[in-house]
This record gives C-alpha cells, sequence and structure tokens, in this order.
C-alpha cells in the first residue's frame, strides 16, 4: 500500500499527517515530537492555530537531533482569512515561517475562500456580530501565493474549503502561473463528499480530509450532534478487523485515494491513528461507510454564511 500521494508537481506527500488545530500550546510540542519518532512525516498547521510556534519548537529539536532531515518532512500551513489583500500574503508567510523556524513550507493553502477585514482580530465583527468582509478576491490574493513560489518560500500552493466552482475560477484565470496542488476539505462518512473529489481528481487536484473522526472536541459541540466515533456501525466495522473505530475513519480516506490528517495530542492514539497501513476495508465496508452521508459538516463557519465567497451555499 502506498503511503504517499505525488502531487501534480512531483512533490511526495504522506498520506497520514498529524492535525494541529485544538492542539493547546503547551501540549502541542510534545505531540509533534512523540509523531516525528513514530514516524509521521507530514504536519498540518495554520497562523489561525495560534500554536505554530510551539509546533516549530519540536521540529527544530528533531531536525538538531537528525531523527529527520528537513526534506524527508511535509510541512503544511495556511493563510487566514484577515490576509487575503495581496499585499499582506507574503508577510503572513513569512510570520508562520519565522514561528516554524523554516526556511520554506512544503504546502501553503488559502484557509478558507472568504477575505475579512485586515487587523488583529481572526473574526472581525460588526456590531450586529457579523464578520466584516473585505473587499479582496481570492482570484487576486491567488497571485500573491504564485510568487510565494516563484520567490521560494513555498514548494507547491493549494486552497481549502474551496467548492468546485471556486477552483475552477483559480483554474481559469487568465496567466496562471501555478496551479492548486490540494483541496483540504472536511471529509469523513458523514460528508463524503464525492462530487467535489471527483471533481479535484479530474483536475489533477489531491484532496486532504480534516477532521476525520469528526472533531469531537470541536468548541460548539451540542449534545444531539452525531458521533462518528460512538456510531455501533462503524464499530461492528472495526471489530471485523480487529481495529478501533479511529483506524476504520483514517483508513477510509486512505482508500479513497485522500491524504488525512487525524489530530491527537495523546501519544498512544498518535501511533494508533497511524496504523492504517496494516488493513484494508473491503468494497462492500467502503461502500457501506459512503452510504452513511448525511451531508453534516464540522466546520461550516456560519458566521460568513452571507459572505460574497461563503463555499457551501454551491451543491459541491
Amino acid at each position: 500500500m502506498a503511503r504517499h500521494v505525488v502531487l501534480a508537481n512531483g512533490a511526495k506527500m504522506a498520506m497520514v499527517g498529524l492535525g494541529t488545530w485544538k492542539s493547546p500550546p503547551g501540549k502541542v510540542t510534545e505531540a509533534v515530537k512523540v509523531a516525528i519518532d513514530l514516524g509521521y512525516r507530514h504536519i498540518d498547521c495554520a497562523h489561525v492555530y495560534q500554536n505554530e510556534n510551539e509546533v516549530g519548537v519540536a521540529i527544530q529539536e528533531k531536525l538538531k537531533e537528525q531523527v529527520v532531515k528537513r526534506e524527508d518532512l511535509f510541512i503544511v500551513s495556511k493563510l487566514w482569512s484577515t490576509f487575503h489583500e495581496k499585499n499582506l500574503v507574503k508577510g503572513a508567510c513569512q510570520k508562520t515561517l519565522s514561528d516554524l523556524k523554516l526556511d520554506y513550507l512544503d504546502l501553503y493553502l488559502i484557509h478558507w475562500p472568504v477575505g475579512f477585514k485586515p487587523g488583529n482580530e481572526f473574526f472581525p465583527l460588526d456590531a450586529k456580530g457579523n464578520v466584516i468582509s473585505s473587499d479582496s478576491s481570492f482570484v487576486d490574493t491567488w497571485e500573491a501565493m504564485e510568487e510565494l513560489v516563484d520567490e521560494g518560500l513555498v514548494k507547491s500552493i493549494g486552497v481549502s474549503n474551496f467548492n468546485h466552482l471556486q477552483i475552477e475560477k483559480i483554474l481559469n484565470k487568465p496567466g496562471l502561473k501555478h496551479k492548486p496542488m490540494v483541496n483540504q476539505i472536511e471529509c469523513h462518512p458523514y460528508l463524503t463528499q464525492e462530487k467535489l473529489i471527483q471533481y479535484c481528481h479530474s483536475k489533477g487536484i489531491v484532496v486532504t480530509a480534516y477532521s476525520p473522526l469528526g472533531s469531537p472536541d470541536r468548541p460548539w459541540a451540542k449534545p444531539e450532534d452525531p458521533s462518528l466515533l460512538d456510531d455501533p456501525r462503524i464499530k461492528a466495522i472495526a471489530d471485523k478487523y480487529n481495529k478501533t473505530t479511529a483506524q476504520v475513519l483514517i483508513r477510509f480516506p486512505v482508500q479513497r485515494n485522500l491524504v488525512v490528517i487525524p489530530k491527537s495530542v495523546t501519544p498512544e492514539r498518535i501511533a494508533e491513528n497511524f496504523q492504517v497501513f496494516d488493513f484494508e476495508l473491503s468494497s462492500e465496508d467502503m461502500a457501506t461507510l459512503l452510504s452513511y452521508n448525511r451531508n453534516w459538516r464540522v466546520c461550516a463557519l456560519v458566521s460568513c454564511v452571507s459572505h460574497k465567497d461563503y463555499p457551501f451555499n454551491a451543491e459541491f
């Protein structure tokens, strides 16, 4: 079983990476060190997670100990929505590089297609509590992303949470220099994303699945929300293979040729989440898992529903 996918530019990206959204600064350094020791080579970061400095401490330490070489790591970060203005993109990338203590990123994504008013607030709100958007267009933001590749700050660029019409806009941009290599989207059995994945793959764009376990630690969880990790139907499949529900939920995207980035700060689970290359789900079980789709999103960014570039009003 291949453990890598190859991007359209020839770069190799490990299929299972460590997610760091909601990883507390006090725990994420240890989590990244443990992950690298266990064989993880792909770490998924973002400026808005407010823990890149601590992630960088771990990466630095493992490079210094010569556990890994920089070229063996695949480090991803994301441009936050308050930095979509073309003149702000490079500074945002440089801040991330300095926090992560790196001189280049393997992949830099536009975190969301929606641009917000620049400033110190990650979610600038008006008096009514609505997010204040910026006049920027993600197609212009893309041009600034392309310059990062040309300047050697990043090896590859991509998008996250974009629908297919938004990706199409970038692909059809006159004078496009660098294509999006990746679209990182929420994906799990309750949100299977068949149409968007089919579209991306048809364009040579790799898809990364985030929140593969349904992000049980999301701050806005409600008691009545569905829970993938507690779904007895998925547990029954896991029992058949002598695996945990989490391992089935991580193996599921791998067999769909997706990259997947489960988050944990618990050493045992970081190890467990990586042990998904020693079994294969049958095509029947894959079809069963796909049939659980209910278009349920962990990350719907509801505060931005009326933004001109809100991605989830389109079918896919």
